[in-house]
């Protein structure tokens, strides 16, 4: 069997990681960063207090918050004096921000893709190139079953070669 046809064959639910480990809207980043190091992963969907999905948040978004806070691109329009006074502005700021919490829900994506269980792993890679996904989430009947990232989609094509 070809590459091609295994693809045509092969859904959803037979690559998906199940058992998709999420977390609450309200933990703190530093808790959120502990969690995906914990677990060895690099991003979790984020859950309402009722257990609804309104979210993804990846190591990538706390780099983002981390970079948003700590960077300008008009420091080289500032003269030496007034860039020296805008990092002492700016690590005030930082300071009295670090004394607030930030939560998982400030820094996620708000925009959730998911594939039926039996959509075929060619949809599912269709999908992820065309959103420039790492991963997506499986449902079955809106419940959540699984999750699917690029590395499962290596692991089909390289046992096809092995």
């Amino acid at each position: 069997m070809n590459q091609e046809q295994k693809t045509k064959l092969v859904n959803a639910k037979d690559i998906m990681t199940p058992h998709v480990k999420s977390v609450p809207e309200a933990w703190t980043m530093q808790k959120f960063a502990a969690f995906l190091s914990d677990n060895n992963i690099s991003g979790s969907p984020v859950a309402d207090e009722n257990g609804n999905l309104i979210g993804i948040a990846t190591l990538k978004d706390i780099a983002d918050f981390h970079l948003n806070s700590t960077s300008s691109n008009y420091d080289a329009q500032l003269s030496d004096d007034e860039r020296q006074e805008a990092r002492r502005l700016r690590m005030m700021i930082f300071e009295g921000m670090a004394k607030l919490p930030v939560v998982v829900s400030d820094i996620m994506t708000p925009i959730i893709f998911s594939v039926d269980e039996n959509s075929t792993v060619k949809e599912v890679a269709e999908l992820m190139m065309k959103e420039h996904l790492h991963r997506v989430f499986v449902k079955n009947k809106n419940v959540l079953t699984g999750i699917i990232t690029t590395y499962d989609l290596l692991k089909v094509i390289t046992e096809d070669r092995n």
